[in-house]
């Protein structure tokens, strides 16, 4: 299994870089950043210096969108580090939850999601491709130059988008059951498609924290460290509920039923702990979306994600013990997965 290690680029920019480097050093491969031009600073700028001053890590947004930025201008940017530091890049996409709400925009639709994922895909791979009836390519982009894009998916439409054209699936939950569920539905689909399921990268997300005993008290904290995920989560699930219904067949009531309570969200919070947005998540939810508690239930929880067939767990690093959150992947966590 791979790891990865998921940040926002708050400033200093120099601090994302320096942990980038501390996950690497740990055995991390991957290192993804959010992307909201409002909110954070610009990850591009940041992911040249990640690579810069590290060797093997994988750098992308998790997740970038079609809207805030023109398709060949995304493409270009990708391949520009690429022919830089060698194919060590990869994007994730999505609607644009934070980043087109902040700037007063409706999220991406699936259609121009599709559309754009099959340009930028093209474009970073030095191939032609159709940009709104005009052909166009890089022309400067080297052969073997390559760029997987990967989909982050909820609802049942994206999660059959995903397994027909994306290179890989972005889960943000690490609840087993709702992992099941969704892996299936995509790798149905890439079947359906004519395609090798084996062949989409499952890459599941989720906050992580570490504690060091499973005392009432040390979980409580990580609960409360770990708490806006459920309230980041229910904002897409409660795009999907306004389109499918509070009860519908398509979406497991156990990804929809804790929003009941939600009131409001305010992207100020967006990510981070002590989000005061987040109360509504009941403990319940925090355990099964997330990884807390000793090493051995980080371990146990991971075995089970693999089994289910995920490729890659990213940690979600946005709490009080970012260090040791890595430190103890990189020392305990991540040699007993892949022992």
């Amino acid at each position: 299994m791979d790891f990865g290690l998921v940040l926002q680029t708050d400033p200093p920019a120099s601090r994302v870089v320096d942990l980038m480097k501390r996950a690497e050093r740990n055995g991390f491969t991957y290192g993804w950043t959010f992307d909201s031009a409002v909110l954070w600073q610009e990850p591009f700028v940041i992911y040249s210096q990640i690579l810069a001053q590290t060797d093997r890590l994988t750098v992308g947004p998790m997740v970038t969108n079609p809207g805030t930025r023109t398709w060949e201008v995304t493409a270009s940017t990708f391949a520009t580090l690429n022919d830089m530091y060698g194919n060590r890049t990869v994007c994730g996409i999505g609607r644009g939850d934070s980043a087109m709400r902040v700037a007063g925009r409706k999220p991406n639709t699936l259609a121009r999601i599709s559309e754009a994922m099959k340009v930028i895909r093209a474009l970073g791979r030095g191939e032609e491709t159709d940009l709104g009836g005009t052909p166009i390519r890089l022309p400067w982009v080297k052969p073997g130059a390559e760029l997987p894009v990967w989909m982050a998916a909820y609802g049942p439409k994206a999660l059959k988008m995903t397994g027909e054209e994306a290179d890989g699936f972005i889960l943000q939950l690490a609840d087993l059951y709702l992992t099941e569920f969704m892996v299936k539905a995509v790798k149905d689909a890439a079947v359906a498609a004519g395609r090798d399921p084996g062949e989409v990268t499952i890459c599941v997300a989720a906050p992580a924290y570490v504690t060091d005993d499973d005392s009432p008290e040390a979980l409580a904290h990580a609960r409360e460290q770990c708490r806006w995920f459920g309230g980041m989560v229910g904002n897409h699930v409660a795009d999907l509920v306004s389109r499918y219904g509070e009860h519908s067949a398509q979406i497991p009531a156990e990804l929809t039923d804790y929003i009941k309570a939600r009131d409001g969200y305010d992207y100020a919070h967006h990510g981070r702990s002590g989000n005061p947005d987040t109360q509504f998540v009941p403990d319940e939810i925090v355990d099964r979306f997330c990884l807390i508690g000793p090493v051995e239930a980080h371990i146990e929880k991971l075995n089970a994600l693999r089994a289910l067939g995920v490729d890659q767990f990213a940690v979600y690093d946005m709490h009080d013990a970012q260090e040791t959150t890595i430190d103890a992947y990189g020392s305990k966590v991540i040699p007993a997965v892949n022992a």
